[in-house]
């Protein structure tokens, strides 16, 4: 049985980029983002919110992108996987920590001085192309009336159409 881990998250930074090195000269970007989630309390019909924070790392190229382009308060859709990984806090406690480790990720909103957001992925290609446009619905075909459609003709059909 095929198995999937995929995330999706669209949210705000909470602070800057980190970048760091490996010893392999590969980059490593840290950030933290926001999401928040809002309701009507339906006891009280006061609005509530939640907000969750999201620890994503980034590698490679898509690091060096994030840490130049990205800054607190920017919005932000990143696609990866959850990584759970165990440590040892300064008082000798074993923890685990889930993080999520992007694959891609398209820069959403304005920035002054820039235009629209641009998609990234983990490959580094995209080098900041404008993001596509946003889809639109396409508008429906017109209903045609049943005076106005031709009769189906059912005597040529094969038996070899796929349904």
């Amino acid at each position: 049985m095929a198995s999937v881990n995929k995330v999706i998250i669209v949210g705000n930074l909470g602070r800057d980029p980190e970048t760091r090195y490996m010893p392999s000269g590969d980059a490593m970007t840290s950030i933290t983002v926001a999401t928040t989630d809002s309701w009507k309390d339906k006891a009280t019909g006061e609005k509530k919110e939640q907000t969750e924070w999201h620890r994503i790392t980034f590698f490679g190229k898509l690091a060096e992108i994030a840490g130049q382009y990205l800054k607190k308060g920017s919005q932000v859709y990143v696609e990866g996987s959850l990584r759970t990984r165990k440590y040892t806090d300064k008082d000798g406690v074993e923890k685990y920590a889930t993080d999520i480790k992007a694959d891609s990720m398209q820069m959403l909103g304005g920035r002054q001085g820039m235009g629209g957001g641009a998609a990234m992925d983990d490959s580094g290609y995209g080098g900041g192309a404008p993001a596509p446009a946003p889809r639109q619905a396409a508008a429906p075909a017109p209903r045609q009336t049943p005076a106005s459609r031709p009769a189906p003709n059912f005597s040529d059909m094969d038996d070899d159409i796929p349904f």
